[in-house]
């Protein structure tokens, strides 16, 4: 894999630019601060060089940490679950969790910008009384393991989940910065006051738990989006007047390379070695439907530190195949800082998935680590725990372990 430094971020500031100068009569403050977010990429502080310990990490969602149907919900309860999980993955020989602590515009931690999530006491914004993520840091350290942070940045619903929202959640408190479409709620992309949200929830992660990253997922603008921002758009539009402008897709990319610029200056601004990484859909091509510019993330400075695209393929896959797809990936200009992280599916081992390829053998995961390592990949994560404690996977989980 052919990695290139490119010293500048002129992609990012074109487009940031381009966005905020369409409102500089009603957002000048968003213009000056994308000018000084822009200024000099060199005061920026990176993360720490490349570690010679490969990541492999293990997704934990909120489904796995959640206590809403458990009878016993107390701290204690939460403690004993999450230490199980970390065990388990400690004892495989994974040295990263990246744990799910803000699913849906709520949190798994006292949080000035958003409510309790519904996962912990089974209504959301309810206090358990307690703080799950400082029990999960406190774990992790006690176990020599890394954490992340894994967040859904726009997220409020999806699909009617959560069915309740807290009186306290922004879309009860200000539905104005947000958009619904047939089967979510997001905060929208192309509010200035909906990016700040989003900006400071992370501020203040990383500023109160001893955290080692924070991760955004693959939920940008939803696939079934059609006209649910066209009055944004418009107002876009006609305050350019006959300036050149962007169409309404480039509009909307731009709007989320505006909010990953603005959480990467923010986590490096602060005196902490913590890493700002993104884990978009594996197949390189889908990313464009979501307004995921993962080109651009890749390629310029200024963005994110890791990138894990969820090749969650296996090896024969007839649609895309997992090194097929992995491929495309090592083929962009990554930029020298940027780390690669390759998503693995440890749902789908043993089971029918991709058209029964999952079954032709008991290895895919483990030969999927190795193939990642002569691309010359920084490490794996794996989808989900749950893998880890499932019959059906246990003969590729054991392997791919034994591989390390």
């Amino acid at each position: 894999m052919i990695k290139r430094i490119i010293p500048f971020i002129a992609t990012a500031v074109t487009l940031c630019l381009v966005l905020t100068i369409g409102f500089i009569d009603k957002n000048k403050t968003a213009v000056k601060a994308t000018e000084a977010n822009y200024n000099s990429v060199s005061e920026i502080k990176t993360s720490s060089d490349k570690s010679s310990e490969p990541m492999k990490g293990v997704w934990v969602t909120y489904m796995e940490l959640s206590m809403q149907y458990d009878d016993d919900k107390s701290e204690g309860a939460f403690k004993n679950k999450f230490e199980n999980i970390a065990q388990d993955c400690k004892s495989r020989g994974f040295n990263t969790l990246i744990v799910q602590v803000r699913p849906f515009c709520d949190a798994l931690y006292s949080s000035d910008y958003f409510p309790f999530s519904h996962i912990i006491t089974g209504k959301q914004g309810a206090d358990p009384g307690y703080e799950p993520l400082e029990i999960m840091c406190e774990t992790c350290k006690k176990l020599g393991l890394k954490i992340h942070a894994w967040i859904n940045p726009y997220r409020i619903a999806l699909n009617n989940i959560p069915q309740e929202l807290s009186e306290t959640n922004p879309y009860i408190t200000d539905n104005e910065i947000c958009i619904e479409t047939d089967s979510t709620i997001i905060l929208d992309p192309a509010s200035e006051k909906a990016r700040e949200l989003i900006v400071s929830g992370v501020s203040e992660l990383a500023e109160n738990y001893e955290i080692d990253g924070i991760q955004f997922d693959d939920y940008f603008y939803p696939p079934d989006i059609e006209n649910e921002d066209n009055e944004q758009y418009l107002d876009y539009a006609s305050s350019i007047q006959n300036s050149f402008g962007m169409n309404l897709d480039e509009w909307r990319t731009a709007n989320v390379n505006l909010l990953i610029s603005e959480v990467y200056r923010t986590v490096h601004s602060l005196d902490k070695d913590i890493e700002f990484g993104i884990s978009p859909q594996g197949n390189l091509g889908n990313n464009a439907g979501l307004n995921a510019d993962v080109v651009s993330w890749c390629s310029q400075l200024g963005y994110i530190d890791y990138i894990c695209p969820q090749i969650y393929f296996s090896l024969e896959n007839p649609a895309l195949g997992f090194e097929a797809a992995l491929k495309e990936w090592t083929e962009l200009d990554f930029h020298d800082d940027l780390r690669l992280y390759i998503g693995l599916a440890g749902y789908k081992a043993g089971s029918d998935a991709d058209e029964n390829t999952w079954q032709d053998s008991d290895d895919i995961l483990a030969q999927e680590y190795k193939i990642s390592d002569d691309y010359n990949a920084d490490g794996i994560m794996l989808y989900s725990y749950s893998s880890l404690v499932d019959n059906n996977s246990e003969k590729e989980i054991n392997n791919l372990c034994e591989s390390f």
